[in-house]
């Protein structure tokens, strides 16, 4: 037992790191060289991670405008895109009346209608009242009723049935341009409105015979 635990003068025991392998030697500044270079990997990759999410997320923004830009390329037209402003238009409402002129805004909510005409009848003959054949159908300017109104008018679109374009060549666009062409500055006197309105518009039962 002596002589195993006996050491000899001249041998010396090495010291022996923790966490080493026997035989091994430790490099002076090995370690802060490794921490260094593991660091720049590590900052190398979040780059290019985030290089990857900015690129995924453009080209995401990409597919949803370009979606968006097809939907709306295939949707109908406007109902505004109709209106032929060169020509006069007709709106229908739901109480039967119908009024002629210029559709001058159309939305979701209402329209609005300027240089605005309607028709008016009227028996020729009392004896005659049954008949309506003998009914003469007047187109009135708007502006000399009781309660005087602008030449224009608001209308929901909760009370328009429909509405459409007129040609040159009908009875109705025919009587307002007559109109127009005797009255060039409007409407000088209410005192006759049929008259002065315009020309009489033959019945379409009396056309028929």
């Amino acid at each position: 037992m002596d002589f195993i635990n006996r050491v000899t003068p001249n041998q010396t025991q090495q010291p022996q790191h923790v966490g080493s392998t026997p035989g091994s030697v430790e490099l002076p500044g090995r370690g802060k060289a490794d921490e260094k270079h593991n660091g720049r990997k590590h900052d190398v990759f979040e780059r290019w991670s985030r290089l990857g999410s900015n690129i995924l997320l453009f080209v995401v923004a990409l597919l949803i405008a370009t979606v968006a830009w097809l939907i709306f390329t295939a949707s109908p037209a406007a109902e505004n895109s109709y209106i032929n402003t060169s020509k006069l238009q007709a709106v229908f409402l739901n109480t039967g009346q119908v009024y002629f002129g210029n559709i001058k805004t159309l939305n979701n909510d209402y329209i609005v209608l300027d240089n605005i005409y309607y028709l008016q009848t009227s028996n020729s003959s009392s004896t005659s009242s049954s008949s309506t054949a003998n009914q003469n159908v007047s187109l009135v300017k708007l502006g000399c009723e009781l309660h005087k109104p602008y030449d224009q008018m608001i209308i929901n679109n909760s009370e328009i049935t429909f509405w459409e374009n007129l040609q040159s060549n009908g009875q109705v666009a025919q009587a307002v341009a007559t109109y127009q062409k005797a009255h060039p500055n409007g409407q000088a006197s209410c005192t006759q409105q049929a008259t002065s309105s315009g020309t009489n518009l033959q019945n379409s039962s009396s056309t028929a015979q």
